[in-house]
């Protein structure tokens, strides 16, 4: 008999939630059941998750949309952003995915929504002092003349390779990054590789680790930047001098300078019809290296996660994100915000 009246009670508060009328559930949660998780790429950059985090935020509060992140490479996260097991892109470096995103979106798989941000500051870099020393800090040039890639050829004692000491160490980027083979092809057609080992690091993180260090022993170093990272925000560097860059070459050997990089915020072309409201937001959201930097560098200054470092920014930059949004779903998200504390 009690079994019976269990299912009888069951049936019934099914029942009266259906007519509306048990009121212990909201309307807030009624439509976020209805809604759709949005999955947002995580490639494993720092500044990428920042934005994430940033996203996620306002969508779950103001949109009252569920959000998940899929951890993947680069290639992975987009194969899966255009088969649509993933909604959303926050950074996609147009340079680095040039060919799979052009042909994705010619396709009609994948839609551009805005351009989160746009960087020229992409390359091989070494601390100012290195090249001008630092009198305050008693520095005194260790290559005055060092001025170009090709320069670097004079100076492999000075950024010895520990592991090789015959060779200079030129630090890369991390494996599985699209960038990380680019600069290899070009130690190679610059002919570097004559007199530098070209280092491929554990991650992002080890690379920052290994600029910190230089800095705080005020030793040489040269490797592969490029700005937002907190390190290019935090520290004077020099970016080297390539030969001006010229689309043949580059699409040919690597040859010359970066050119210019957006990063654009790309969806799935099927999101997009799911989810208009928050595809207009994000056809709105727009930063820029500088703000970007600074969030990366509160971040690493305050031992902060990427979701410490996004809310940081909602709380300090609300001119900038409220610009995004209709009103109505500014406040929401102000409200939600309000509740939050570092």
């Amino acid at each position: 008999m009690v079994k019976k009246w269990r299912y009888i009670w069951s049936f019934m508060f099914v029942l009266l939630i259906g007519l509306g009328i048990y009121s212990d559930v909201s309307e807030d949660g009624k439509k976020a059941a209805e809604k759709q998780v949005i999955s947002i790429a995580d490639g494993g950059w720092d500044s990428m998750q920042v934005h994430n985090f940033i996203a996620a935020f306002i969508i779950e509060n103001g949109y009252d949309y569920p959000v998940d992140f899929v951890n993947g490479s680069s290639i992975a996260t987009f194969t899966g952003l255009t088969k649509g097991e993933i909604d959303v892109y926050m950074e996609l470096w147009y340079n680095n995915m040039e060919e799979p995103y052009l042909e994705a979106k010619a396709a009609g798989d994948v839609v551009e929504l805005s351009t989160n941000l746009v960087t020229d500051d992409q390359g091989f870099f070494v601390p100012t002092y290195v090249i001008e020393g630092d009198p305050e800090k008693g520095i005194e040039p260790m290559a005055p003349d060092l001025k170009t890639v090709e320069d670097l050829k004079k100076y492999p004692e000075l950024f010895k390779d520990p592991s090789d000491p015959s060779k200079g160490v030129i630090i890369g980027a991390p494996s599985g990054t699209v960038i990380h083979d680019v600069l290899e092809e070009k130690v190679n057609t610059y002919g570097l590789n004559e007199y530098y080992n070209y280092f491929t690091p554990g991650s992002a993180g080890a690379v920052s680790a290994s600029i910190e260090k230089a800095f705080m022993n005020n030793e040489a170093w040269v490797g592969y930047q490029w700005s937002p990272t907190w390190t290019m925000t935090k520290y004077d560097m020099t970016r080297l001098e390539e030969p001006a860059y010229n689309e043949e070459i580059f699409n040919k050997n690597f040859g010359t300078a970066f050119p210019e990089n957006p990063a654009y915020i790309v969806a799935n072309a099927e999101f997009t019809k799911r989810a208009p409201e928050v595809t207009e937001f994000l056809s709105n959201y727009q930063t820029s290296n500088v703000l970007t930097g600074e969030a990366l560098l509160y971040m690493q200054e305050n031992e902060a996660t990427p979701e410490e470092a996004a809310l940081w920014f909602l709380e300090n930059y609300e001119k900038v994100w409220t610009e995004w949004l209709p009103e109505d779903i500014a406040e929401k998200v102000k409200s939600a915000l309000s509740g939050v504390t570092l």
